[in-house]
């Protein structure tokens, strides 16, 4: 019903009784939310051209795209922003994000830089996480989720790589409305809840992969920590 077709076609197009049209590659596609990417290698497989084209991130065409993250990263300060790929590696971050990171090992931040390993990484950010116990599997579910998702073997090499790091999984008791990264800088301990966006109507395949993820605090105090680091690491 999604795709705008019957029982009887679907049915005849799985057994091989009818060869889909472009159209309907498509429209079956979007219908089962298939990755852009997947799309173009199922019109592929069937014998036509792609219909989502894949722009340089840094080239003309993609320069408004460009502009816009720039200006969401800016605006999020102080807080830490980050723009990924598909893979989770780091596309752009604000100047909040590299005040959190700053003490990390260089190996972590030399590209191309994984974030969710720079995140959980003992050299990274995870010797600095009070709860490593329950937000590292977080991750590492959220690393593996995409990775099906996305059939994408890099991915599942990186949660297990993620999973060896991570503490065993607690039960997950009391969590409250979201899982919280509780963060030391110093003597302080900071709260902070992350989002994720995306461009939900994209149809280039570099754009619909681009994630923005953002930090926020979970209380004033952090609020006014985060504040007072982008202040003090800018000065």
């Amino acid at each position: 019903m999604r795709a705008g077709t019957t029982q009887r076609h679907v049915s005849f197009i799985e057994s091989g009784r009818s060869a889909p049209g472009r159209a309907m590659i498509i429209r079956l596609a979007e219908s089962l939310e298939v990755p852009i990417r997947e799309r173009n290698d199922l019109l592929l497989a069937a014998g036509f051209a792609p219909a989502y084209p894949r722009r340089a991130l840094d080239g003309p065409e993609l320069a408004p795209v460009r502009a816009a993250l720039e200006h969401v990263l800016r605006g999020h300060l102080p807080y830490p922003a980050v723009v990924v790929d598909r893979h989770g590696d780091l596309v752009a971050a604000n100047a909040g994000f590299h005040a959190l990171t700053r003490d990390a090992a260089p190996a972590l931040l030399a590209p191309p830089v994984s974030v969710a390993r720079l995140l959980l990484h003992p050299d990274g950010l995870g010797r600095r996480i009070v709860n490593l116990d329950e937000w590292a599997w977080h991750i590492v579910d959220r690393v593996r989720a995409e990775a099906t998702r996305n059939a994408d073997e890099r991915g599942h090499a990186l949660a297990a790589e993620l999973e060896a790091l991570a503490p065993p999984r607690p039960a997950q008791t009391g969590l409250g409305f979201a899982v919280p990264l509780r963060l030391l800088d110093g003597t302080r301990e900071m709260h902070l809840i992350t989002t994720l966006t995306h461009f939900g109507t994209a149809v280039d395949v570099t754009l619909a992969e681009l994630r923005l993820e953002a930090f926020l605090p979970a209380d004033e105090a952090t609020a006014a920590a985060l504040a007072e680091l982008v202040s003090t690491v800018a000065g």
